[in-house]
């Protein structure tokens, strides 16, 4: 098989994949209890994502305070509380650890 046709193939099932969601969200209405459970699949997966990238260094749980990316996730923290902007707490977490690296 081609790659263009490995491509084109793998766009389709993607595609189809998506869409069955749309179709089977018009036709089936969740509870309010699985409505307000999925509410939170988000933030659990953005956790699972970003928490090992500031906790762990090499496999190893690493709280010190040469830990850069710990120290600028808990400034992009603060910042997303007080704000409650999301560009605002990238943009501003990217900042810390940017300034962070250049004085360390």
């Amino acid at each position: 098989m081609s790659t263009w046709a490995i491509l084109i193939v793998s766009g389709v099932l993607t595609y189809l994949t998506r869409l069955s969601f749309f179709w089977l969200l018009e036709r089936w209405k969740p509870s309010p209890f699985v409505q307000q459970a999925l509410r939170f699949v988000p933030p659990a997966v953005f956790a699972g994502i970003v928490a090992p990238e500031l906790l762990f260094r090499g496999g190893n749980l690493h709280l010190a305070l040469d830990n850069l990316r710990l120290l600028s996730g808990l400034a992009a923290i603060a910042v997303a509380f007080y704000t409650r902007n999301a560009v605002l707490t990238i943009f501003l977490g990217m900042a810390v650890l940017l300034a962070l690296q250049i004085l360390f």
